[in-house]
């Protein structure tokens, strides 16, 4: 049983995802949990001796809320759906992409790597990570070029810093290179490979 702690914004990145967010849940999440497992095995909405195992606990303009993943639980939906109408003065219980639509503007929108450059360029490090850090801020992530040159800095060798970059990046042939990398290409000369 693990109870993850996220916040609004985790839920507005979770799209194509469903689940039961249930408001208003103060006290303690685990009798919570244990509770709503039994009652929905009771009622023959939980099947096949599933229960909801990996939930998600989050604040709400000051109400505290649990999110019950359908992940990995086997469930009878229409039931869920029936339960769910029945006991909403008691839990105002709600769908995942209700909840994010209605209470939260929507999912985010999934941000797509960039295509960078890389293949045939010189083939230091530094400079690659100069590279994908400016492709990164061209398409307006400059929050994910910081954080891989953060990692790639932590990196204990060139395979695993290479990695790094194409999480971020999908790296494609780089016979027309920019030269307007030397400030990112700095950022990383602390960097031992």
């Amino acid at each position: 049983m693990k109870i993850n702690q996220i916040t609004l914004t985790d839920l507005r990145r979770m799209n194509g995802k469903e689940g039961l967010i249930l408001q208003g849940c103060g006290g303690e999440t685990q009798e919570w949990v244990d509770g709503i497992n039994e009652m929905l095995t009771d009622k023959g909405i939980l099947l096949d001796n599933t229960k909801f195992e990996n939930v998600s606990v989050f604040k709400s303009d000051g109400v505290t809320c649990i999110l019950y993943p359908f992940e990995n639980v086997h469930l009878d939906t229409g039931k869920l759906a029936m339960w769910r109408l029945q006991s909403y003065t008691a839990f105002a219980g709600t769908w995942l992409s209700d909840y994010v639509d209605n209470r939260l503007g929507g999912f985010e929108a999934e941000k797509v790597k960039p295509d960078c450059a890389l293949i045939g360029c010189d083939s230091n490090i530094f400079n690659l990570m100069g590279i994908a850090s400016h492709t990164l801020k061209q398409n307006g992530m400059a929050e994910e070029a910081e954080m891989m040159c953060t990692r790639i800095r932590g990196a204990e060798n060139y395979c695993e810093a290479l990695n790094i970059i194409g999480e971020y990046v999908n790296i494609t042939d780089g016979s027309e290179q920019s030269d307007d990398i030397d400030e990112d290409f700095n950022e990383g000369q602390a960097m031992k490979l």
